[in-house]
């Protein structure tokens, strides 16, 4: 029997999270990476995402998948704030022996439903994990997939949305993190590729929370939902 998944309220909150940050001190190669989920993975997790330290095995959980796994210190930021990893392994990022590597380990990562590395496999498994769960029957959870705007270059992801729009997965949503590295321009902006599959879309301000939460629970019945977050080119260092 599935059960009926709340979020609860976390161990620290927003204004913690560039301290947390501030702890994992290890040899990061993709700061920028970083810093450009944070306030999309805080709104998501504190606000909308229904699972917690004691639910991550629960069938009727909802899932995030994070394929932009380069970079990860804002996720393990936010999964130290929400109480899924202790605050005191954050000083051991990235060493050898830390469960908490330049790349999310599921298996070391309590919370973490993959494990991401190559660009471009996020969102073919949400869309997997989607299709999976409604032949299950499950048709609560959400699925959730993080991706960057440079890794929709990948053909993997297009696929993906391609047969998703058609397919009405409508508990499969993607977040994108538009930062302006992508190589390629898309005419109509990234929503347009989402919208021509017959998906529902949102374009924001990635920093505003209160945009973030609009978008991320605009109804969208029988259409899977993309959120684009647009924030500071990679180059331009951020405020926050």
């Amino acid at each position: 029997m599935t059960t009926t998944t709340t979020v609860q309220a976390p161990a620290y909150g927003y204004a913690d999270l560039p301290r947390l940050m501030a702890l994992m001190t290890g040899d990061e190669k993709h700061g920028p990476a970083a810093t450009s989920t944070l306030d999309a993975l805080w709104v998501l997790y504190d606000r909308v995402l229904r699972v917690s330290p004691g639910t991550v095995d629960d069938p009727g959980r909802d899932r995030f998948l994070l394929s932009k796994g380069h970079g990860p210190m804002a996720y393990y930021a936010v999964l130290a704030a929400q109480g899924f990893v202790p605050v005191d392994v954050l000083p051991g990022f990235g060493s050898y022996d830390s469960p908490l590597g330049h790349h999310p380990d599921r298996l070391l990562v309590p919370g973490a439903e993959i494990g991401s590395g190559s660009l471009g496999h996020g969102l073919p498994i949400g869309v997997g994990s989607a299709l999976g769960l409604r032949a299950q029957g499950l048709t609560d959870p959400a699925v959730w997939v993080l991706v960057g705007d440079a890794e929709l270059d990948e053909g993997s992801n297009h696929e993906a949305i391609a047969y998703a729009g058609p397919a009405g997965l409508d508990r499969l949503h993607v977040l994108v993190i538009d930062n302006s590295s992508a190589s390629h321009a898309r005419p109509g902006g990234l929503a347009a590729r989402f919208e021509a599959a017959g998906w529902s879309t949102a374009t924001v301000d990635g920093r505003d929370h209160e945009a973030l939460h609009a978008a991320y629970t605009t109804p969208h019945p029988g259409r899977p939902h993309a959120v684009i977050a647009r924030v500071e080119p990679k180059n331009v260092t951020a405020a926050r």
